[in-house]
């Protein structure tokens, strides 16, 4: 058992407390929240331990790792702090805004030899586990094409609060919904080289009704495009094209599989509790038993093109992924 701290319970670090429950392998026994009175009957319920002082949680030398679901903003200096104290880091996506404050992040945990996780939870869904492996074996044969989507309409529920801020949630629905697909692309196909970006608004909100969408070039010549609305209803699509088949990923578990010959094959996966397995791989990393599967490179390149995606919404060019 991991005795660990959580800052920020919101709609999402309260979901990450519950699969820790589930999952058994992290203890949960501090959280650090602003707004303490909204708080408090969810820590009692949890038996957690409520404060609104993370550096106390810093300097509790029974925390061994913490939780991150707090603002973007927050993330390099509490990931610094964490990590000049000894303690393991667990964050939600995106773990930075700039690509360059996530490598300085990365190489404060490397120095302070604790792990750096980073919760793109997509990752651990059956249907992309099996996607990525369909990918990497060649059954597909060379891969020319890859096209995405996610919309969740959560901006229709959520109209207030931070993840509505364009400084922490630039570029629409890029930032939230978008940037797992985005993250999946860099998985399945390495880095990109360009990005061609839009975002259009119809109203500013809340809540917002826009799009974004991108057209990116990635490193080994592959194309690909993307596309998040925010306030339409929960959407997942992620379709691999090559030259000897295509395979499209429409959630959790359904696969669909596209040969020359044959009738598309629909398979389905047994579903798992996601963000238990998720912090459930994080625990293996932190016992040293097996990396964390989203790595370094992987959450860089995603972010260089993040950026790229970003700087070309505003200049209306395609613009470079730097130090992709």
């Amino acid at each position: 058992m991991i005795n660990c701290a959580i800052a920020g319970l919101g709609r999402w670090g309260r979901a990450l407390v519950e699969a820790s429950r589930a999952g058994g392998r992290l203890h949960i026994v501090r959280a650090v929240e602003t707004e303490l009175e909204r708080a408090r009957d969810f820590c009692k319920a949890h038996g957690i331990a409520l404060t609104d002082s993370f550096d106390s949680v810093m300097e509790d030398d029974a925390i061994k790792a913490v939780l991150l679901a707090t603002p973007h903003s927050l993330h390099h200096d509490q990931v610094i702090a964490a990590a000049s104290h000894g303690k393991q880091v667990f964050c939600e996506k995106p773990l930075a805004l700039r690509r360059d404050d996530a490598a300085r992040m990365f190489e404060a945990c490397r120095k302070a030899n604790v792990v750096l996780a980073v919760g793109h939870n997509r990752r651990f869904w059956p249907s992309m586990r099996s996607l990525r492996d369909i990918v990497a074996n060649g059954e597909l044969g060379t891969i020319l094409h890859v096209e995405g989507h996610n919309s969740n309409e959560n901006s229709n529920i959520i109209t207030t609060g931070w993840r509505l801020s364009p400084e922490e949630s630039p570029g629409g629905g890029l930032t939230g919904a978008g940037l797992h697909v985005l993250d999946a692309f860099i998985s399945l196909l390495g880095p990109s080289s360009q990005v061609y970006a839009r975002l259009h608004r119809r109203e500013i909100g809340p809540p917002p009704l826009d799009a974004a969408l991108l057209a990116i070039d990635f490193a080994s010549g592959v194309t690909g495009t993307l596309a998040t609305v925010r306030a339409t209803p929960f959407y997942w699509r992620v379709h691999v094209f090559g030259t000897l088949g295509s395979v499209e990923v429409l959630d959790d578990v359904t696969t669909v599989i596209r040969k020359s010959g044959h009738a598309p094959e629909t398979v389905l996966r047994p579903p798992i509790d996601v963000l238990a397995a998720e912090l459930d791989a994080f625990a293996d990393a932190v016992e040293a038993k097996q990396l964390f599967p989203v790595v370094k490179a992987e959450v860089l390149a995603t972010l260089a093109a993040f950026e790229a995606a970003l700087r070309s919404m505003v200049t209306g060019q395609p613009e470079p992924c730097h130090g992709a």
